[in-house]
């Protein structure tokens, strides 16, 4: 059975699930946004916000980076511009892990360049977060593992080969690993969001967490994939979805994100055992409403009970009516009026 341990709490299948508020980039370059997204994600009840590092010369080409980037949600004439003017500074993370250590929830960050998971590693944080867009940047995925901390693996844009691969690559470093099902559409479509593959994921990676990594609107496909065995859930949030930028519109807000959590509390504490078994606040209930071998006439002592002779009402405090057929052909051993519960003591067994 696969666990691991993010920050102070541990992971796997009898432990609650792990809740990420992936602030991302939705702080727009602002620290003061940042530690008010922290505010909100941690009264909300997450277990942890995530942002993203980067060095924005390592992730794209010169040709990338000048690239036109002219739309409503643009920070910036190119994307360069842009992707610069929705960075924080060093000094910035680590401000912000701090007051979010604070506010008693877990911060991490997805690194997308070896200098940006280096800088991390040696912030500390507790755990890593592989972008989907990295999920077949091998040399970064080996880098990262070795550093021996737990990886979360995101599978948007992949096949199952890739992630397979991807998977494979990390566990010849490192065996603390989460595989998230991931649809890298913003908002993502229901029907390209996939729930079953957690199923998949889960008998072909025996050794790894398997979670679910959230872009759809709403909170009941994040719900679902509780329900379908999701140990780590992740969700863009926001303060207003109306913001500028994006990743907003697909972002959930402070009430929606609380209510996401309260639910999965909720599922979890009703998910319960296997067994089928009355409950004790069921006992009570049943006394009242279940139902028992009633006298439908009065039956003398001495009589042997016919089937005429009987009906079923309640209360359910009497000898239950699935017994009907042993009841018929016995003998009873004391007057019996009419409309009675029948007592067991009144029949010769």
């Amino acid at each position: 059975m696969a666990e691991i341990k993010l920050g102070q709490k541990r992971i796997g299948n009898l432990y609650p699930a792990y809740i990420i508020a992936e602030i991302g980039i939705n702080h727009q370059g602002d620290a003061e946004i940042a530690k008010k997204l922290i505010d909100e994600a941690a009264k909300a009840g997450a277990d942890a916000v995530k942002f993203q590092k980067r060095k924005i010369s390592r992730i794209l080409t010169k040709e990338g980076l000048d690239k036109p980037y002219e739309n409503p949600n643009s920070f910036g004439k190119t994307y360069g511009e842009h992707k610069k003017a929705l960075e924080l500074s060093e000094a910035d993370y680590a401000e912000l892990m701090a007051y979010a250590n604070e506010q008693n929830v877990d911060f991490c960050a997805s690194g997308w360049d070896e200098d940006s998971v280096d800088f991390l590693d040696a912030l500390g944080v507790p755990f890593f977060k592989m972008a989907s867009a990295d999920l077949t940047n091998t040399p970064l995925l080996i880098h990262t593992a070795k550093k021996g901390k737990p990886m979360l693996l995101s599978t948007g844009m992949a096949d199952f080969a890739m992630v397979q691969q991807a998977v494979n690559t990390v566990l010849k470093y490192n065996q603390q690993i989460a595989v998230l099902q991931c649809t890298s559409t913003y908002p993502s479509k229901f029907e390209e969001i996939h729930l079953n593959v957690l199923k998949t994921f889960q008998r072909e990676f025996p050794k790894a967490i398997i979670g679910y990594s959230g872009h759809e609107l709403g909170i009941a496909i994040s719900e679902a994939a509780v329900v379908l065995g999701a140990k780590i859930i992740e969700r863009h949030f926001t303060l207003d979805r109306t913001m500028k930028g994006g990743d907003h519109a697909a972002s959930l807000e402070p009430g929606g994100f609380a209510k996401l959590v309260r639910d999965i509390r909720h599922i979890e504490a009703a998910m319960g055992g296997f067994e089928k078994n009355i409950q004790e606040s069921e006992k009570a209930v049943f006394a009242k409403l279940g139902k028992s071998i009633v006298s439908a006439v009065r039956i003398p002592a001495g009589t042997v009970i016919t089937r005429d002779m009987l009906t079923t009402k309640g209360p359910g405090t009497g000898i239950s009516p699935t017994r009907m057929d042993d009841v018929v052909g016995k003998c009873t051993i004391m007057d019996i009026p009419e409309d009675l519960v029948i007592p067991k003591d009144a029949i010769v067994w």
